[in-house]
């Protein structure tokens, strides 16, 4: 017991020249308190090492403020925080491995604490019980209902608290604290006191030296602050006793607190039995991962990058193929795109780790994905927002808040994309014969095209990136609720939501309800809603994603009208950015879902359109299935993919200067397409024009001709905007004399 309290002390209380006298005082206090028994040492140890490893966190905490301390001494233990985060940096950047060990958080925000485990002194109503009282919880657009953003005291005074019971004993080591999430109530806690008790009837006060330590709080209503014990504690329920509020509001808070469980062998936690590198990624770790995967598997993978963000780091993409480079006729390409909003980070790593995991599986011969890379050209896009990423990890899990870093220079890129929805929409409209309007390849704006529009670089890139590729299915990954959206996500008629589903309602429900259903946190019957609305009871964990809220410009709804391409957004967990000791526990949650996903590629009919004399395939011929009004387009070499569920179809396929050729294509329950192909003969027009012209290409019709000529638009803005940016930031940066001097 005596060698674990040392342990305990020197390791995470960073005080330094302590003495023998006092830590033995220390030791026999501790001692008193947790009564553990003296086998659990060499386990607890070797348990605090592995958090060790896993722990990232980067902001020092906030300063304890005792009863009677100075100015002074406050100056003092700021200044000694810097200095201890200085040296770990200066030691990250000499590539050594000094780190401060940080114990996990409990899971108030992650969910992993269960509301029984929460309980508070009386609350002002049910909506703002205990049960609301985790971090980054995010209420209603209504205050007054029973999913409020807070947990809020009936009362204003000191003898308030919120508790949690850890279930077993824990060394607990310090607190993060938030304000009320609402935008009618300004509440929050400035100062509070943390108690530690075994058995919640005696509770013993954190001190700092021989005063009852009082932790700063919060000044805003969302920035989240960390408050460290001086000393670790160990014990079985912790309370946050408030000490001080907003003068003009109530005792509200969000919490989350740190602690390391005490190694319980009759409740051991589930490990994934692959081994990956599960940690957070910066954007030169991300960079080295991507190139030690590829090393490993050469021959099936290709990194390229598709363009660069605002603050110049490049969109690097995985290519996963048996032949990296280039499309092959008749296999459908995929991709996931994750980190559009930087700050949801957990998608970004479940990329990370699916290149990872399929480069293993596949040179150990598993055959569900030797299948899968041999006939699918996967495209990986970890971090769509690295720029933003940044900005999150630099705070580090827990203390990045619900938006810092979801940006990309002050640009939401959820809807970011051309509005395309009311392009269609409105031309039905207007037109006599609505047949004739186009329901696919729709060409972006005018507007969109120019150098003044407020378009991120990073959606310029996408777009470019969609056009160069044909893209079949497609997965945008985000954070912060557990459901699957899909198309369309923009109401008509500029509702603020309302049920909007696209002509292919019935494939993108199956798409959604193969990964919620797969997913083994929402097909969880028992789990508790993330923050307000309950997608798990009502929708099945899937909804349309105008019924959710309008988004008019969406990648999914873009990728759909402009594009062949099905994609979904998947929101996969309550917490936007999961502390890395819960990775190995995501990733397990999530990995069927990822490759049953992909499979889907594989669904529906495939097949070549073929000039009957040239035997050459047709490219932008348009597929067409009777009573869907959604057309596809075959890509360069004259190959098509249209997803579709079980059944038989009426399918059309059409060239400018070729008649029309249509016959029945059956598609059947298994994940495979089934083969759909057509021949088409040249009307005689087209063959008198091509005697004229000596053979020469004819042109393409003139939908797809407008289509890529604003796309070229497009990337020629993009390109001059790119080079007055790298001029500017060459401008700003010092030169060669100004830095040593």
């Amino acid at each position: 017991m005596a060698r674990l309290s040392l342990f305990v002390w020197f390791s995470l209380a960073l005080e330094a020249q302590v003495t023998n006298s006092l830590l033995n005082n220390e030791i026999k206090v501790i001692n008193k308190t947790e009564q553990m028994p003296k086998n659990t040492n060499a386990s607890f140890i070797h348990e605090l090492n592995d958090l060790n490893e896993m722990s990232n966190f980067k902001t020092t905490a906030a300063p304890v403020l005792s009863n009677n301390e100075t100015m002074t001494e406050t100056q003092t233990l700021q200044d000694r925080d810097k200095k201890t985060e200085d040296k770990a940096h200066q030691s990250e950047r000499a590539g050594t491995s000094l780190r401060e060990l940080a114990c996990p958080p409990l899971g108030l925000e992650s969910l992993r604490v269960r509301d029984s485990q929460l309980s508070a002194s009386p609350s002002q109503r049910t909506g703002l019980g205990p049960q609301r009282g985790r971090l980054n919880i995010q209420s209603g657009f209504d205050d007054g209902d029973e999913y409020d953003g807070a947990w809020c005291a009936s009362v204003k005074d000191r003898n308030q608290w919120l508790q949690v019971d850890a279930l077993r004993p824990t060394l607990f080591t310090g607190v993060i604290l938030q304000g009320r999430n609402s935008i009618w109530s300004w509440d929050w806690v400035e100062s509070y006191k943390v108690q530690i008790s075994n058995d919640s009837k005696t509770w013993t006060t954190c001190m700092n030296g021989t005063v009852e330590a009082v932790f700063k709080g919060n000044n805003d209503l969302e920035t989240p602050v960390l408050g460290r014990l001086p000393v670790p504690m160990v014990g079985q329920f912790l309370r946050i006793n408030p000490q001080s509020w907003y003068i003009n509001g109530s005792v509200c808070l969000r919490a989350e607190v740190l602690g390391c469980p005490l190694p319980d062998p009759d409740h051991l936690e589930p490990v994934t039995t692959d081994h990956l590198d599960f940690r957070h990624h910066n954007y030169n770790e991300m960079r080295k991962l991507m190139k030690e995967v590829h090393d490993q598997c050469p021959d099936i993978t290709r990194i390229y990058t598709i363009g660069k963000s605002y603050a110049g780091l490049k969109l690097y993409v995985m290519e996963i193929s048996d032949n990296p480079g280039k499309h092959e006729l008749g296999e459908p390409e995929f991709r996931y795109v994750a980190g559009m909003h930087g700050n949801e980070v957990l998608g970004r790593e479940l990329v990370l780790n699916l290149m990872q995991y399929i480069c293993r599986e596949y040179k150990k011969n598993n055959e569900r994905i030797v299948r899968l890379v041999k006939l699918t050209r996967i495209h990986l896009l970890p971090s769509m927002n690295p720029d933003g990423y940044e900005t999150a990890y630099e705070k580090g899990s827990e203390l990045s808040g619900w938006a810092e870093g979801r940006y990309s220079d002050g640009i939401d890129m959820n809807h970011n994309f051309p509005d395309l929805n009311n392009i269609m929409w409105d031309e039905k409209e207007m037109a006599v014969d609505k047949s004739k309007v186009s329901n696919h390849y729709i060409p972006i704006p005018e507007y969109y095209t120019f150098e003044n529009a407020t378009i991120a670089p990073e959606t310029r890139a996408v777009i470019s990136w969609m056009q160069m590729i044909p893209f079949v299915l497609s997965a945008n990954l985000h954070g912060g609720e557990l459901v699957v959206t899909y198309p369309y996500d923009c109401t008509r008629n500029w509702v603020p939501q309302g049920d909007t589903p696209p002509p292919d309602e019935g494939f993108f429900r199956w798409l959604a309800m193969v990964y919620a259903s797969s997913n083994r946190v929402m097909a969880n019957p028992d789990r508790r809603l993330c923050h307000y609305e309950d997608f798990q009871t009502q929708h099945n964990n899937i909804i349309n994603g105008a019924d959710w809220h309008t988004l008019p410009g969406s990648m999914n709804d873009f990728s759909y009208l402009h594009t062949n391409c099905f994609e979904v957004t998947v929101e996969l967990s309550c917490d936007k950015f999961p502390h890395a000791s819960e990775l190995p526990v995501e990733w397990e949650n999530n990995r069927e879902s990822l490759l049953l996903y992909m499979e889907q590629v594989h669904r529906g009919i495939k097949g070549l359109v073929r000039d009957k004399e040239t035997k050459a395939g047709i490219s932008d011929a348009i597929i067409k299935v009777k009573d869907l009004d959604h057309d596809v387009r075959t890509a360069t070499g004259g190959d098509f993919w249209r997803l579709l569920n079980p059944g038989e179809y009426v399918v059309t396929a059409w060239a400018e200067g070729y008649f029309p050729s249509t016959r029945k294509c059956q598609v059947g329950p298994e994940p495979r397409p089934s083969l759909c192909g057509f021949v088409l003969n040249k009307t005689p027009q087209q063959r008198a024009l091509e005697a004229r012209t000596k053979g020469m290409k004819s042109a393409k019709d003139l939908q797809v001709r407008l289509r890529d000529e604003q796309v070229r638009k497009l990337r020629v803005s993009t390109k001059r905007l790119n080079q007055r940016r790298m001029r500017q930031q060459k401008k700003s940066q010092p030169t060669r004399a100004q830095r040593k001097r």
